[in-house]
Parts: C-alpha cells; structure tokens; sequence
C-alpha cells in the first residue's frame, strides 16, 4: 500500500485538486484508491461529492477518539469507480488542542496506525493536507512514504517551496522514516514566457525531485470539482484529464518492483536494438521531452538528448534505442503533449488527441 502526502504550506497551489484527479486516474487504472482528507476546509470532501456538513462520521473520530484507530474503515465513503473517501469536517480544526495533553509522538502517529489496521488495505492511499505545517499534516507525514508537493509556476511559489523542502526533510529525520519527495509543477500557461521560463527554472532547480508531468491551467479541472468527481470521470479528452493521467503513469511507474531479471532475453534484446533519432524544431520551446510505449509514457525515460541551435530555431535531437517493432509516442514541449508535427503518422490517443507513430525496422 503506497501512502502518499499531498503537502504545500501556501493554498492555491492545487493540493486538492491534484489528490482528487490523482485518485480518479490511478483508480481508472484499476487500481483501489483511499482519499485521506486532513484539512478542515473539507474540500477533497466537497470535490469528490460528498457534503460534509451530512457525513455521520468524518477523520475527527478517527483521530481524537481513544479507539478512534479501528474506526477508519468504518468511516470510509465509496465515491465510486474504485475511489474512496476518508471525509473530514470544520471540526478537525480542533483536533490540536484535543491532544494538548498527549506526547508527541502519539498525538502525531494516529493516522499511521489507523491505516495499519485497515482491514483490507488499498493500493493507494492519497493524504490531501491542510496549507500548514500542524499536527495534521505531521499525522500525514508519519504516515506516508512518499510526498507530493504541488508547486505552482511562480517565483515567489519557488521560493516557499525550498523553505517548505527543508521542513520536510527536518521532519522526516525527527519522525525518523525516509520520505520521497517530488515537486510537480501547476497552474502552468505555456502560452507565456514567463510561464516557460519558470518551467524551466524549476526543472533546473529541483532536477530529479521534479515530475515531467505538468498540470496545466485548465477550466475543466474547476467544472469537474463543482460536479463532485474527478476530472478523468468528467470530461476524460479534456487537458486536465491528459495531464492527470500523465502523472498516474509516472507516479505508478516510479512505485514500481522489478520482476525477474531475465539476462538472456536482455541480452537478446540489446543485440537486436539499434539507434533511433527523431527531431523536434521549434522557435519558442525552451523545454522538450518525448514519451510513448518504449518508456512507459515517462518523459525522457531512457532517452539521450542533443539540443543544437540553428539561427533562431533550436533542434532538440531524442536518441532512443529500441528493437524493431511499431511504437507510438509524443512529445511534451513546456509541460504540454503535442503530436509530432513532422510525423503524418498518426493514431488517435485513448486519453484524447493524436499519438504519433514510429516504425523500427
């Protein structure tokens, strides 16, 4: 069971809507998906169609009660189409001085054990906190193993970000269990430079900590949210769907276990592989990645990159080495997925648009 915090100390970044949307594609992928909502404001509750004002019962009970721990499952609303939901309510505000009176450690590990006895766990456990750093999300912390921290495309969101990472890190030593942590880049408007360029100072300042999935601006994602579900449900060629699903399949894949290695077939494989360069010429670009079926849809996965300048256009060369075989693929320049414009062959995509194709002979 994969428990992962959605954690940002500055509101408007996308915390809920990233937990939500998440949930939605992970589950779309067949997968059992347990939404933890640990802010007050209760509007991982509200987007996902529940009022939280009629639930019996929400994250309260579960945390502040003496036998609070074995009433998780009990609490729990199926939302549909394998998402589920761990409500919460204004009262969780008053949780902090509930337990006042107790040691630290024990006031901030009841959502940890909560979860430990589930009785029958979920594949993905997606915790939504509150924009601070108090006892809910230290019980967020404790409790995950992994760490989203949406950040939105600004300097000054930036900024907060390094500070927020530091925390973090002096948590997970003082709670003392590793966190993965991943900053994935929101609110993005490729259409501006300032935008593009943010991108692009994001990518270099957290590097290996950073997605290649971006969530792009996109009113849909609001729409989808106001009708109490996930946006994949809602409107699934929509951008924010795209973007959503792009994130499911990088964070699945970064989640996965090696099966057995089998020398012989890799070797057989390497033998038969050979190079592939495909070129992408833009004059406005200033970040650009290729995904498809050859890398699990994870941007620049196992890809070497040339990029060159020719007078005002920039050529972004992708080396792949691949058997022979038909895959499809696309490119993401920005943070948005694009066809390649100088490939007519084409396939409609399964979560909208048009996958290019590329045949190895």
């Amino acid at each position: 069971m994969r428990v992962i915090a959605i954690v940002n100390q500055k509101g408007g970044c996308g915390k809920t809507t990233t937990t939500i949307n998440l949930a939605g594609c992970l589950a779309a992928d067949g997968n059992r998906v347990l939404v933890v909502d640990m802010d007050p404001q209760a509007h991982a509750t509200i987007g996902l169609g529940v009022n939280p004002e009629e639930a019996d019962e929400n994250l309260y009970e579960v945390l502040a009660e003496p036998d609070g721990s074995e009433r998780l499952d009990q609490i729990t609303i199926d939302v549909g189409d394998g998402v589920y939901l761990a409500p919460s309510g204004i009262v969780l505000s008053a949780l902090e001085q509930k337990l006042a009176t107790e040691r630290v450690e024990t006031r901030t590990e009841r959502l940890a054990v909560a979860l430990d006895r589930l009785p029958t766990p979920y594949d993905y456990v997606l915790i939504d906190c509150p924009p601070n750093v108090g006892v809910l999300t230290f019980n967020a912390l404790r409790a995950a193993g992994e760490v989203i921290v949406p950040l939105e495309t600004s300097h000054f969101a930036i900024h907060g970000v390094q500070k927020l990472l530091e925390t973090i890190g002096l948590l997970a030593e003082r709670i003392g269990h590793p966190l993965e942590v991943r900053v994935l880049p929101t609110l993005y408007d490729g259409r501006t430079r300032y935008a593009r360029q943010t991108l692009n100072d994001i990518r270099e300042l957290f590097r290996d900590l950073c997605f290649d999935s971006v969530i792009r601006l996109n009113v849909k994602l609001r729409e989808a949210a106001a009708r109490g579900k996930p946006i994949v449900r809602f409107a699934a060629s929509a951008n924010g769907s795209i973007d959503y699903s792009a994130l499911a399949i990088e964070v699945a894949a970064l989640g996965a276990e090696p099966g057995p290695l089998d020398l012989a077939a890799i070797e057989e494989e390497r033998v038969d592989s050979r190079e592939v360069l495909v070129h992408f010429r833009n004059t406005q670009a200033s970040d650009v990645r290729i995904a498809g079926d050859f890398n699990g849809w994870v941007p620049d996965k196992g890809v070497r990159s040339l990029i060159e300048s020719r007078g005002p256009e920039r050529v972004w060369t992708k080396i792949l080495t691949l058997p022979p075989g038909t895959y499809e693929y696309r490119y993401v320049v920005d943070g948005e997925w694009r066809e390649d414009p100088d490939n007519p062959q084409q396939v409609p995509s399964a979560l909208g648009g048009r996958n290019s194709i590329l045949v190895v002979r």
